[in-house]
């Protein structure tokens, strides 16, 4: 080991093993599943671990994450295209557009985004409401970066920081914490987060960059809907947020009711994420199909469709589980949990600046709070009394930060937006990061009081 010790060649390993990951998705334009596949094995070989092992260590890390979180892409994937071909987003937008006017509609776009986004994948949310953003600007005549930046920050918050996301869900199994608590504490901190990268900041900058959106998009996309049988506010409302409401009763049965109560035990299966999304999705088959009039058919239609972006997705997650479970095995995991604990950071904050120093190499927000996670994660074990749901918003925002051009988000963005790359640095990039900055500092303020 040319005097090395044990644990500095597991570091460097590690270190060695990262920078590829991160080489391959970028310079490589290799899939993330597959490089994660390689970067996993990689590090599996060369760390020392029995040969016979690697494999199964990387086969057991990816189903331990698909079994749950798989689940839950499907059914909130199939719940988010329900919506959006129902009409149902065009109408919670509708209505929010109704009450806030004209001058604050950038605000309405924001809280649109924030209830949409609940159930609904960030890229998924954004080609829902982007058509929202047109519509909008065009009927307004308000400047599309006006709007567009307090959507997009409404989306973004939501999937950083609150379950049924995968990021958060992720989080949550890595780091063993309650889910009811983290969807509470996250809607506490990304809220005002994205009141301030949102409407905030999107004022600000859209007198210098009020955006120019192409005209064949316009025409195309800025269709005012069709179906005059939309669902209604209440009951879109409603169905999107039937999973979040059982999620939070099965937490304050917890709180409430002693182990082993009757309807403690029947809360606590009624709210579980799957079994939660499943009721919404039954809903939805009547409110956003057969009440709009849908065949069955053409509701198994829309179900097939809405699966087939999600696939990659899926894999990616399962094999970045896999990467995680390959860091805890290799005993790389246990050794920064040690140092951690040496240096005396605050974990919260190691949480933070791990997964934001990945999501900035990858540009991937996802990889980042798996990855992120799988490395904070020994060090709940040996720092006791630290707030695990307050780990997983950490690194939930953690993967917000810097979003710019080895991210997929920021050229749909740019694309949509018509703006420049240095144009979308400084709308798209820098919310972003706001985003990030204000919820680790919400965090660290809310650590003092939990």
């Amino acid at each position: 080991m040319f005097g090395m010790t044990q644990d500095t060649y597991l570091l460097v390993d590690a270190l060695v093993t990262i920078i590829g990951l991160v080489l391959l998705i970028t310079k490589f334009k290799v899939h993330p599943f597959i490089a994660l596949t390689i970067a996993a094995g990689f590090l599996g070989l060369t760390s020392g671990m029995p040969v016979e092992k690697v494999m199964k260590s990387f086969q057991d890390g990816f189903g331990g994450v698909l079994g749950f979180v798989g689940i839950i892409l499907g059914l909130g994937t199939m719940l988010g295209k329900l919506m959006a071909d129902s009409g149902g987003a065009d109408q919670i937008a509708q209505t929010l557009i109704r009450r806030f006017g004209k001058d604050r509609v950038h605000w309405a776009m924001m809280f649109s985004a924030f209830l949409v986004g609940i159930p609904l994948f960030f890229e998924i949310g954004f080609v829902l409401l982007i058509p929202l953003v047109f519509i909008v600007a065009r009927r307004s005549g308000v400047s599309i970066v006006k709007i567009g930046i307090p959507l997009l920050a409404g989306l973004s918050a939501v999937h950083g920081l609150v379950p049924p996301h995968p990021g958060p869900l992720l989080a949550i199994g890595i780091f063993n914490a309650d889910i009811g608590k983290t969807i509470f504490y996250g809607l506490i901190v990304a809220f005002p987060t994205a009141i301030i990268a949102g409407p905030i900041y999107g004022k600000w900058i859209a007198k210098h960059i009020p955006g120019n959106p192409s005209k064949e998009l316009m025409d195309q996309i800025a269709k005012e809907s069709t179906n005059d049988n939309l669902p209604s506010f209440a009951i879109t409302l409603v169905t999107i947020l039937l999973p979040v409401f059982l999620m939070l009763l099965k937490t304050f049965a917890d709180v409430a009711l002693p182990a082993g109560h009757i309807f403690r035990i029947w809360m606590d299966f009624i709210g579980h994420p799957i079994a939660a999304l499943l009721f919404a999705l039954l809903l939805a088959f009547y409110t956003f199909g057969s009440a709009r009039g849908f065949s069955r058919d053409h509701i198994i239609k829309l179900l097939d469709q809405s699966l087939a972006p999600v696939a990659a997705i899926v894999l990616i997650v399962g094999a970045g589980g896999g990467f995680k479970q390959m860091l805890v095995d290799s005993g790389v995991g246990n050794l920064i949990g040690h140092m951690a604990v040496q240096a005396q950071i605050s974990p919260i904050l190691l949480a933070w600046l791990v997964a934001a120093v990945i999501r900035i190499a990858t540009g991937s927000a996802t990889v980042a709070t798996i990855t992120g996670a799988g490395i904070v994660a020994p060090v709940v074990g040996m720092i006791p009394g630290v707030n695990r749901e307050l780990l997983v918003l950490a690194t939930g925002a953690g993967s917000l930060i810097l979003s710019h051009v080895n991210d997929a988000g920021f050229w749909l963005v740019k694309q949509y937006f018509n703006m420049t790359v240095s144009e979308t640095l400084k709308t798209w990039t820098v919310m972003e990061t706001i985003l990030s900055v204000v919820g680790i500092i919400l965090i660290m303020l809310l650590s003092m009081v939990v």
